[in-house]
């Protein structure tokens, strides 16, 4: 009898430790410790925080929050009459909103989470490179080169929007991390001189066409050439020592070429190309779930052309077309005007169907409230226009940015005649 009983005792503590073993359930969730283990991580990570770039993780987001932030305040445009349905919108053109409006509070944060995703690849590729599978230094410092950029950007983005933002400079690991106080407006352009000067000294100056679209040192030196620029306006004393950094920088912006097709830029004939320096990117690929795609194109155009008029083409960027006259070789206006724009004039009513297969008179009336539109980020074809979503790339730095930043530089140090060749 005894026995039966230690027998079943033993039995007892078998089926209770058992238990325990069973009720222990490693979470399936990655950690850092886990997840940061080899290139292959850090590439999936740097994919991450590029995805952040300017709202582009959302297709209505990207035109709802990146161009009413940025585009409702510059003088070429006017809103359109659907901006009326979105009582946020209209302050932003008029200059009352405040920090209340939902548009602001998206694009601080968005840059924020950019922010975090490229401070969480650098800690990754710390942690990489300490492990059993590290990168070569090439490719290690081509991948740390492109998160320092971006983190770069990301602060810049926000640097041009507020007086004073906070630095983030390290991945957060606790709660305590995340009470920061804001920099001084001198240390947020010091941090982002700093990191684009080092990213600068170790990206590639190019990239394969498999990368195509991803940063080099020519798009770090150009948005270094860019901030020096920036903060020779904002401090007059240090404005001789600033346009000259400027100018050091967008020196070494080597390898590009002005487009002669400017249409092809915008409407997706012609991503990537030897102008561009840095575009965001888009795909019509929709393999595995991906959907990178947006509804710029309805956003920009007319509703004669199946757009939501959002925005409109202000009189000044036409009146600025049209001033200089008919000088191209055809008799026509600069042809970065038709380019641009959709208006009333000889070329879009020649018989050639130039818009999608119309003529201008078909379409639009001169004395019409609408009576031209944006012709930049539409689609090439009727076909594309009619989908739901465009796949258009949108260029932020162009080799031409570059040249008009030189030829500003050259401009303010009070030499015009080294300025007017790059700009004509």
């Amino acid at each position: 009898m005894k026995k039966h009983i230690y027998i079943a005792f033993l039995f007892c503590i078998v089926s209770l430790t058992g238990c325990d073993n069973f009720l222990t359930v490693e979470s399936p969730d990655f950690s850092t410790d886990k997840f940061w283990r080899d290139s292959v991580d850090v590439e999936s990570g740097l994919s991450a925080a590029y995805g952040q770039l300017d709202n582009r993780a959302g297709s209505y987001n990207f035109a709802e929050i990146k161009f009413v932030v940025e585009t409702f305040r510059e003088a070429l445009m006017n809103i359109g009459a659907d901006v009326n349905n979105y009582p946020e919108w209209g302050p932003m053109y008029d200059f009352t909103y405040n920090n209340e409006s939902s548009r602001i509070k998206e694009y601080w944060m968005n840059c924020y989470n950019g922010i975090n995703y490229t401070n969480n690849v650098l800690f990754g590729i710390r942690k990489v490179q300490s492990g059993n599978n590290p990168m070569s230094t090439a490719k290690c410092n081509s991948v740390q080169g492109e998160a320092l950029f971006l983190r770069a950007y990301y602060h810049m983005k926000l640097l041009l929007n507020w007086e004073k933002i906070v630095i983030r400079n390290e991945y957060l690991t606790t709660e305590v991390e995340v009470h920061k106080a804001l920099s001084s407006r001198e240390d947020g352009w010091d941090f982002v001189c700093s990191e684009l000067s080092d990213a600068a000294k170790i990206l590639p100056q190019t990239r394969p066409s498999l990368e195509a679209g991803r940063v080099t040192n020519g798009t770090a030196y150009a948005y270094l050439g860019w901030a020096y620029l920036t903060r020779a306006y904002e401090v007059p004393d240090k404005k001789a020592e600033y346009l000259e950094k400027a100018a050091g920088a967008l020196d070494q912006v080597k390898g590009y070429s002005l487009e002669k097709d400017f249409l092809s830029m915008f409407n997706g004939t012609n991503k990537n190309c030897k102008e561009s320096i840095f575009e965001i990117q888009f795909t019509g690929n929709t393999s595995d779930g991906a959907f990178h795609q947006h509804v710029l194109h309805y956003w920009v155009a007319a509703p004669v052309l199946r757009g939501w008029d959002e925005i409109r083409p202000s009189q000044m960027i036409l009146d600025e077309f049209r001033k200089e006259g008919r000088v191209a070789t055809t008799g026509n206006l600069d042809s970065r005007a038709y380019a641009t724009m959709f208006f009333n004039d000889p070329y879009f009513n020649d018989g050639e169907g130039r818009i999608y297969g119309f003529e201008y008179s078909d379409l639009f009336d001169e004395n019409d409230e609408i009576n031209r539109c944006f012709r930049k980020y539409m689609p090439d074809d009727m076909q594309k226009l009619k989908q739901s979503y465009t796949s258009t790339n949108v260029p932020l730095m162009r080799y031409a940015n570059v040249l008009l930043m030189q030829a500003e530089i050259h401009n303010e140090q009070g030499h015009p005649e080294l300025a007017a060749p790059l700009i004509n």
